[in-house]
């Protein structure tokens, strides 16, 4: 899940990493998973940053151990500190977790991975905010049942935003077709299959962003990676 930020906007995510390969990567897909980035190279450039909802931050930095930067972002903040380090030994991780990060996590490792990371350690420190889902350029409101796309408000009908709903609470996970029909028909729905075929085009033809919906043959469907 992507929550909305603590401002209700878009999730402020500061990537801190001097490797510009890494850096670009990780930016290009929390971009694409509807947050707003900010990159910087050094510890004393993240601890200037303004502030953000999220905190990426490698330990092996040019300018100052990462755990020092932990510490800094720790006094002047409340946001998620997820390490992320080729630091794989034991005592790195427990060390980082004493000094005040939420998480660690481990290079190498996948954008799925680090988005799952990311909306755990959110829910875990922000469980009362209200789940406001984006995705590129997608925003799904369940309090309001609204949707928009490049803020435009998108009309969809009951059983379609339900679909959709299930998909965005957990972007890049396939939820499989028995799944979708027992949360948005009914556990015990023994109709036809393609109803769920017939809702699912509408909604694509609705949002309008090729790729946003994917089918993944056999297994079900999820929300794909934007660019």
């Amino acid at each position: 899940m992507t929550a909305s930020g603590s401002g209700g906007g878009r999730i402020q995510a500061l990537v801190v990493e001097d490797d510009p390969g890494i850096a670009n990567s990780m930016a290009r897909g929390l971009t694409g998973a509807g947050y707003q980035v900010e990159v910087v190279g050094t510890g004393a450039q993240a601890l200037a940053a303004a502030p953000a909802d999220v905190v990426l931050l490698d330990l092996g930095l040019p300018d100052m151990d990462g755990l020092e930067v932990c510490r800094g972002l720790r006094r002047r903040c409340d946001a998620a500190i997820i390490v992320v380090t080729a630091r794989g030994e034991e005592g790195d991780r427990v060390v980082a977790l004493d000094e005040g990060a939420d998480d660690y996590l481990v290079k190498p490792f996948g954008l799925a991975e680090l988005l799952a990371r990311i909306r755990a350690v959110l829910r875990r420190i922000r469980p009362s905010g209200p789940a406001v889902y984006i995705h590129g350029p997608m925003t799904v409101d369940p309090r309001t049942r609204r949707v928009t796309v490049d803020g435009t408000e998108v009309s969809l009908t009951p059983k379609e935003f339900d679909i959709l709903e299930c998909l965005a609470a957990d972007p890049g996970r396939v939820v499989s077709r028995q799944e979708l029909l027992e949360r948005v028909w009914d556990a015990n729905w023994y109709g036809p299959t393609k109803v769920l075929d017939v809702h699912v085009a509408a909604l694509r033809r609705k949002l309008g962003v090729t790729g946003l919906v994917e089918t993944v043959y056999g297994r079900g469907f999820r929300l794909g990676e934007l660019e």
